[in-house]
């Protein structure tokens, strides 16, 4: 059967990932979290001190990305591969609040996001890949057979996100994940190198009202007429 490479892109708290490990699962594709790579670094930086709320020394993270060792390994009890980063599993802690209010900013940094659109760019090279994120369809991979564009209300996205949180044990309000959400979305879609945006050639899903196994099927089936066109 043809492989091909689906790139999943859209705002943060969307369920890009948990589409994307569903659609990687049902197809035997290979998922990459490129979301769970940004954080990874921007853990980095928080543990050496480059970034905090007062400040961020953008040149000290840069001189030291070659520190920075980003592996995924697949954890059979859970069902999909886990950050390391420099052989140390971060899944856990990349996904805290701490991590999330500082993400956009590394992110947005044109070192940073070279380096890793080069290490994602050889991960799908032999097709047969889900990828998700900001710039997959636009930038990683702009021929990509399949491109889907994920959005939702601010405030649904919020409420999903805190609720996550919620279950993990974080102590967390919604109004902080709100902003967070709203800050996420301004610094992603107005940054100068690769802003979020839907590639022209993308198909939009708005799953503000759309229940879980509804989005699957659809996104599925699309998946599917693509790889038997």
């Amino acid at each position: 059967m043809k492989k091909i490479t689906i790139a999943i892109d859209g705002f943060s708290s969307t369920g890009k990932s948990t589409i994307a490990k569903q659609l990687a699962n049902a197809l035997e594709y290979i998922y990459v979290d490129t979301g769970a790579m940004y954080r990874a670094v921007t853990l980095f930086a928080l543990r050496k001190g480059f970034i905090n709320e007062d400040s961020f020394s953008i040149n000290d993270l840069v001189v030291n990305l070659d520190k920075i060792e980003l592996q995924f390994e697949y954890n059979e009890a859970v069902g999909f591969a886990e950050m390391y980063l420099n052989g140390e599993n971060v899944e856990k802690e990349i996904r805290t609040m701490k991590v999330s209010n500082y993400v956009s900013k590394v992110a947005a940094v044109p070192e940073v996001r070279y380096q890793l659109v080069k290490q994602q760019q050889k991960m799908g090279e032999a097709k047969g890949i889900v990828m998700d994120g900001r710039d997959i369809g636009t930038v990683v991979f702009p021929d990509a057979e399949l491109k889907l564009f994920m959005s939702a209300s601010p405030e649904k996205r919020a409420m999903r996100r805190y609720k996550e949180l919620i279950e993990k044990g974080d102590d967390v309000k919604y109004e902080e994940v709100l902003r967070n959400v709203q800050n996420r979305d301004y610094i992603d879609s107005h940054r100068e190198d690769s802003p979020l945006r839907q590639a022209e050639d993308a198909v939009a899903f708005d799953n503000s009202d759309m229940g879980l196994k509804e989005q699957f099927d659809r996104i599925y089936n699309l998946a599917q007429r693509t790889i038997n066109a």
